[in-house]
């Protein structure tokens, strides 16, 4: 079965929700709460009321109404995201690519933090097992070792796929859930007065009157880790499954939160110590199985996590914001990838931040900064979606849209003041986000200065040079890649490769173009024939999340159109044509470098150098295409955009010898 096309609400769908969806917010209770008592000091029955109420609105304003309720509705044929999001709303605004390259930024920088945090806070619970408190603590060789391997073991697995074990995670999930909520409710039972936290009142009261107040709200925030993620993933289980199955969810979590509260206004103490209150609350003879499950759960939140990782560059490839890199399908579930170089990116900054900030509780002091600003530029991209693509009211959408950006806001600028902390994180956040910039620009600028010629202007040169038989033959069938969208457009420089360096002549030319479209999975084609037998187009509208496989999407062509008698593919050398051998096919990229003849502004200078040296280090185009190497040719074309118009050289000798 394909955990892709499970979106109809049932028993299966709801249990797939629950392990691919909800493992980030899932685990988020194991340093949360931990995190607010550190922060407010003693542990007053007014910070623990306060903190629980916080905790509880957060997840019902931000998850359940801008996440499960608002934001959902945004789905492109079924897939979420922010980049599915941009897809449907970029037509109403020219800057809209930059929310869109910011939030993607900062949420891939996401994925190298809640690994570490998640998977160390479950372990540092080992140190509550009798016998173990001396062996684990926080921060020392042990714990970092085990966080370490763990973390290791997951990024060298991520290229055999999650197959097999994805249907593994839904059950374990289920008895996580399940878990916490019961735990909670066996502390609730002791002290239900508890249940008075969940009134606004509490949380208003914590934000104004508490002495570090509104500067807890950084702490409160990790309460929903995985919101964004969340839309992330909409496409592999369906709005319904996802809004169903939270219902249970929030209940668990909100039984959790409420029960460790419970726990600690029992205690009477305003000292708590390095205590974790979600392993205290938990029987002692269930501490280590508790911490094994927490172990498994963190590891299938991480998991989800890095897969997301891999779709968004997938579809920052697709819509010309990242360069292009290997792609691999380790499994046959659909929209399953794997990205070698970004799953080693993200392995490596993990393990920097276990080295750099070793225990959960720094690691937690420095989350948060991202991924409000991530959720800031959804925020902007959903408030285009409502108003022009559902056509809300406007006094509608702009009520929702202040509520979400003064939450949001008062988050960001409480987790500002972490900005010292995770400069780390900020060097490769920047990084992301420049990088797109970088791509996208210089795109555009390269598309800028293309020059395009009337296709029927050379018909009839193609059409001689096809037959004149003193031009040595380059290939039966010449394909090139144009990026014209009109029929009888092709690029000047293409032009150039067939007529003005050596002749390629061809018994038929090809001329394939690649249309990226706003639905996610589309897979469609048409062809054109210029001239009988001798010029033809091909025309592939491939969604933002296919791989362009033109090779094998050519010969589906070629097949297809060969059934049809539509195409002799036989090949016309006599020796090799009464042998039933079919006839030879090549593809001819034309790869653009920086010609040294421009004069550049110092912006697009800078913008185009860039490029070029991103370009070094991605893949070559054949490659990302998807091309047979043995069956292309490369050829390179200079690119000049600011072409040098001044030259002060003097002739000062001519002499003939005889």
């Amino acid at each position: 079965m394909d955990v892709g096309h499970i979106k109809k609400v049932s028993t299966a769908g709801l249990l797939i929700t629950l392990g691919i969806i909800f493992g980030d917010i899932g685990t988020s209770p194991l340093y949360t709460f931990q995190s607010i008592l550190k922060e407010g000091g003693q542990a007053t029955e007014e910070l623990v009321l306060g903190a629980i109420s916080c905790v509880f609105w957060t997840l019902t304003l931000q998850t359940t109404f801008k996440y499960i309720f608002i934001t959902l509705q945004a789905d492109n044929k079924g897939e979420g995201g922010i980049f599915s999001l941009y897809a449907l709303v970029r037509r109403y605004g020219k800057k809209l690519m930059l929310p869109a390259m910011i939030g993607a930024g900062t949420l891939l920088a996401d994925g190298i933090i809640t690994p570490p945090i998640s998977v160390t806070s479950a372990i540092e619970g080992l140190s509550g097992v009798k016998g173990m408190e001396h062996l684990i603590v926080p921060g020392n060789h042990l714990v970092m070792g085990l966080v370490l391997t763990i973390i290791i073991l997951l990024f060298i697995f991520q290229r055999f796929g999650a197959k097999v074990v994805g249907w593994s995670f839904g059950p374990i999930m289920l008895l996580w859930f399940m878990m916490m909520g019961t735990y909670g409710l066996n502390q609730i039972l002791h002290y239900p007065q508890i249940f008075k936290a969940l009134s606004p009142v509490y949380g208003f009261k914590l934000l104004t009157l508490h002495p570090k107040g509104f500067w807890l709200l950084g702490a409160v925030f990790l309460c929903t880790t995985g919101a964004e993620a969340l839309y992330s993933d909409l496409g592999h289980c369906g709005r319904r499954n996802i809004q169903v199955s939270w219902l249970f969810v929030k209940t668990t979590l909100v039984l959790n939160y409420l029960g460790q509260g419970a726990w600690v206004l029992l205690q009477n103490k305003p000292k708590l110590g390095d205590v974790n209150p979600f392993f205290e609350i938990v029987p002692h003879g269930l501490l280590l199985p508790s911490i094994i499950l927490a172990t498994a759960a963190t590891i299938i939140a991480s998991q989800a996590l890095i897969s997301g990782s891999f779709t968004l560059i997938s579809e920052a490839i697709s819509l010309n914001f990242w360069p292009k890199v290997r792609v691999k399908f380790p499994t046959t579930v659909r929209g399953q990838i794997y990205i070698p170089s970004i799953n080693w990116i993200l392995c490596a900054g993990c393990i920097l931040v276990v080295l750099y900030f070793q225990t959960s509780e720094a690691m937690t002091a420095a989350y948060g900064f991202s991924i409000t600003i991530a959720m800031l530029m959804t925020t902007i991209l959903v408030y285009y979606f409502l108003r022009y693509v559902k056509h809300w009211p406007l006094w509608v959408v702009v009520i929702i849209l202040l509520l979400f950006v003064s939450v949001e806001s008062s988050f960001f600028i409480a987790n500002a003041v972490k900005i010292v902390k995770r400069l780390f994180f900020l060097v490769f956040e920047i990084g992301l986000i420049f990088t797109m910039y970088i791509w996208y620009r210089a795109r555009k600028i390269h598309n800028r200065f293309l020059k395009f010629v009337n296709m029927k202007e050379y018909i009839p040169l193609l059409d001689d040079l096809s037959k004149d038989t003193k031009v040595p033959k380059f290939a039966t069938h010449a394909i090139f890649l144009t990026k014209a969208n009109n029929t009888y457009q092709i690029e000047e420089r293409i032009i150039y490769s067939i007529f003005s360096r050596k002749p390629k002549r061809a018994d038929i030319y090809w001329f394939v173009h690649v249309e990226r479209t706003d639905e996610p999975y589309t897979m469609e084609y048409t062809v054109e024939e210029l001239k009988k037998d001798k010029i033809i187009r091909v025309e592939f509208r491939l969604g933002f999340r296919v791989q362009p496989r033109i090779n094998l999407m050519m010969r589906k062509v070629v097949e297809e159109m060969a059934s049809h008698n539509e195409l002799d593919i036989s090949s016309p050398y006599p020796s090799l044509n009464k042998h039933h051998l079919a006839a030879d096919f090549v593809f001819i990229i034309l790869e653009t470098f920086l010609s040294t003849d421009n004069e550049f502004a110092a912006s697009e200078g800078f913008i185009l150098h860039s490029y070029f040296f991103l370009k070094h280090l991605s893949l070559s185009d054949d490659k990302s295409f998807g091309l047979d190497t043995s069956e292309t040719r490369t050829e390179k074309i200079p690119m000049v955009v600011a072409p040098i118009t001044k030259m002060d050289l003097k002739r000062t000798h001519f002499k003939i010898y005889e």
